[in-house]
């Protein structure tokens, strides 16, 4: 590889339009993907939240289902005591064990009652629940096909371009090693400036790619010469002019082909 310091003006200048060219046809193939990356990255933190709640509400449901069979149990212990208590009455040697034991008996009767309030409660929390679960577990199924959808698509456009898009990260690095670091900057921030991230152009009908400013037939000719580096004081862009812009689009064009 040439050293940088012995890289021409004119060299510099074709490397930076290679490079522009090699950048371009990136940012084509990632605008063939679109949002896509993007929509699955979504859909897949929507499922994720939907398999959360679904875990959340089943934890739930569950805990609910322990707490009806706890009172089912605890009114099956009140009905054992209640049994055992009506026994005692019959043995009472005064009514003050009497009264003392009619009492344990209303309290476990009150227990059973309060026990029976909080199943019918838990019954309807649980209906509720389910219903909630229902609703849920069919959205998250609607999701998961959608997600499903997405990535079947994104992975047809990835098997397309991803071989051929690697290449071309490759070879815009190898391109920038062939231009000095202070221009790569530039190149850089140029192109993140702009939208169409265009940031060398060649002349076009008198004035500087993608803008209609004219450039002077003076420093038209000095972009001509390829004897140093010239930007549109409009927007910034590297400016080469359309011969040099022909012959490294059909050098390019062959690269691409072979990739």
């Amino acid at each position: 590889m040439t050293k940088k310091t012995e890289v021409t003006v004119e060299e510099k200048l074709r490397a930076l339009y290679d490079l522009q060219l090699i950048d371009s046809r990136i940012d084509e193939i990632r605008n063939v993907r679109g949002e896509l990356p993007l929509e699955v990255e979504d859909l897949e933190d929507e499922v994720e939240g939907l398999k959360t709640r679904m875990q959340k509400l089943n934890g739930e449901l569950e805990t609910l289902s322990d707490e009806i069979t706890n009172r089912k149990n605890l009114i099956e212990e009140a009905k054992v005591l209640i049994k055992k208590y009506n026994e005692q009455q019959k043995n009472v040697r005064n009514n003050r064990e009497y009264n003392s034991i009619t009492k344990e008996i209303e309290y476990q009767e009150l227990e059973i009652q309060l026990a029976e309030k909080h199943i019918r409660e838990f019954k309807a929390q649980v209906e509720q629940k389910k219903e909630v679960i229902s609703k849920t577990k069919e959205h998250l199924s609607d999701k998961e096909t959608h997600l499903q959808h997405k990535k079947d698509e994104l992975d047809a456009i990835l098997a397309e371009t991803e071989k051929e898009e690697q290449s071309l990260i490759d070879k815009s690095n190898e391109y920038q090693e062939l231009i000095e670091g202070r221009l790569v900057t530039a190149y850089k921030r140029i192109r993140g400036s702009v939208k169409n991230g265009l940031a060398v152009v060649s002349i076009e009908r008198g004035a500087s790619g993608g803008s209609f400013f004219t450039i002077p037939p003076q420093i038209q000719m000095e972009i001509s010469a390829r004897k140093k580096i010239i930007t549109d004081e409009h927007s910034g862009r590297i400016l080469v002019d359309p011969a040099l812009a022909d012959e490294e689009r059909e050098k390019m064009e062959q690269l691409f082909a072979t990739l």
